[in-house]
């Protein structure tokens, strides 16, 4: 995360999270900003955790390349029911912040150790408060063929959901809901 200072009229119109309260002077606060939202000019790597609208589309984009001809995108959108339960209303994800992408390069890494003829490879999840259709999780995985690539993009939503420190919490008509997707 990137803290800068800015002036009123400087602020970002993506939901951008305010850290903290104002600081230095009328009309100024300080604003995380996420690199999360254009893909890397200088890597085949793309990880982030953002409280904005994940960039599904340009995620996609960015790992085509010609070398590549599959590239598997998979989104994780926001439900109006869970297992058991009808009624969500919307979920809220926190994380662990220091560490969500770190963990998301060690997956990269495995990924790239089992499939070593990937691709481009994008790893982004949101937090914060999600309406029922928001993307919560996008993970695209390229390679020259497609069996490699479906794997590749199974594995590292499975092993995202299991083992990076995101949580999920479900509100419905019937109460409040923390979701254990951690075994």
């Amino acid at each position: 995360m990137i803290f800068r200072e800015v002036g009123e009229d400087q602020v970002p119109r993506r939901r951008d999270r305010t850290a903290g309260s104002p600081e230095g002077g009328r009309g100024r606060r300080l604003i995380a900003t996420m690199p999360c939202v254009q893909g890397p000019t200088d890597a085949d790597d793309w990880y982030g955790l953002t409280d904005a609208a994940l960039p599904i589309s340009a995620a996609y984009e960015w790992a085509v390349q010609a070398n590549c001809g599959a590239v598997v995108l998979f989104s994780g959108t926001v439900r109006d029911h869970a297992e058991g339960r009808d009624g969500v209303k919307y979920l809220t994800y926190e994380a662990y912040t220091e560490q969500v992408v770190s963990r998301f390069s060690e997956i990269g890494t495995e990924l790239r150790r089992r499939w070593p003829d990937s691709g481009r490879i994008v790893l982004l999840h949101r937090t914060g408060r999600l309406e029922i259709g928001d993307a919560a999780v996008v993970v695209v995985a390229a390679s020259a063929h497609r069996a490699e690539a479906f794997e590749a993009c199974r594995f590292a939503i499975d092993t995202l959901k299991q083992t990076v420190p995101i949580w999920k919490k479900e509100v419905a008509t019937d109460g409040e809901y923390w979701v254990d997707d951690h075994p």
